[in-house]
């Protein structure tokens, strides 16, 4: 099943998109964690989107055609990760819509949402860590980012927040 408007390939059968990932973590309980990974096949030239939960093995959910990236043929100059929120209100005001968990970066783990051991591939197969990452943040009162690089996490970021408040009119 495709989706025309993407053009984006759904294969898989344990990650739909637009589909909650489960289980959930627990805000102050219980974390959980999955790993993904968007990668070029060296033979078909698809850029394939595949997921894996905890420890288990990576499975391939789905693929974007070559044909929507030929620019990303030898190398990109741009990765992005993070969070997104649209703001489609005409009124002025900001969206009540939070991001991630709905808490403010600074409240980290346990709290915030995160991701971590975000690298970037060299060559198939060969992973560094991101080289010198910048974060922005569009709207600091409304939704906020902290990254940083430890042993345990490597590359990582805390992001979130709730959205429309008394300091995110």
């Amino acid at each position: 099943m495709g989706t025309t408007a993407l053009e984006y390939l759904l294969i898989g059968r344990k990650v739909v998109l637009g589909t909650p990932v489960g289980p959930v973590s627990i805000i102050g309980g219980d974390q959980y964690d999955f790993n993904l990974k968007i990668e070029q096949d060296q033979k078909d030239q698809r850029w394939w989107l595949e997921y894996a939960a905890g420890n288990e093995n990576y499975e391939r959910v789905g693929y974007w055609p070559f044909s929507l990236f030929k620019e990303l043929k030898d190398e990109a100059n741009l990765i992005q990760f993070g969070g997104e929120v649209v703001d489609l209100n005409p009124t002025g005001d900001h969206t009540s819509t939070y991001m991630g968990s709905g808490q403010f970066a600074q409240q980290a783990l346990g709290r915030a949402a995160f991701i971590r051991n975000m690298k970037v591939a060299v060559t198939p197969n060969t992973y560094i860590d991101l080289p010198d990452p910048e974060y922005l943040e569009e709207k600091p009162d409304c939704y906020s980012i902290k990254g940083g690089f430890d042993k345990v996490y490597e590359s990582y970021i805390f992001f979130g927040g709730p959205g429309r408040s008394q300091k995110c009119p």
